[in-house]
């Protein structure tokens, strides 16, 4: 596989002891000519590089997510 990982953030999980929300930018995710995403993980256990939860939103529908998100305000 031929991703890169770039932008990474580390956030702490509020309401855990040692949580964090890891956000990425991951080109190629899937192999050559797959589309760049970005990558949201969760880890209880404070691992940002490898979470119990990931999910992959493609770059492209970042904006209406960002808006779903921010109208649960």
């Amino acid at each position: 596989m031929s991703e890169t990982v770039s932008n990474q953030k580390v956030i702490s999980l509020e309401g855990t002891k040692n949580g964090v929300i890891s956000v990425a930018k991951i080109e190629e995710p899937y192999g050559s000519d797959s589309a760049t995403v970005a990558s949201i993980g969760i880890s209880l256990a404070g691992d940002a590089e490898n979470p119990e939860w990931k999910v992959h939103i493609p770059l492209t529908n970042l904006d209406d997510v960002i808006a779903a998100l921010q109208a649960l305000q």
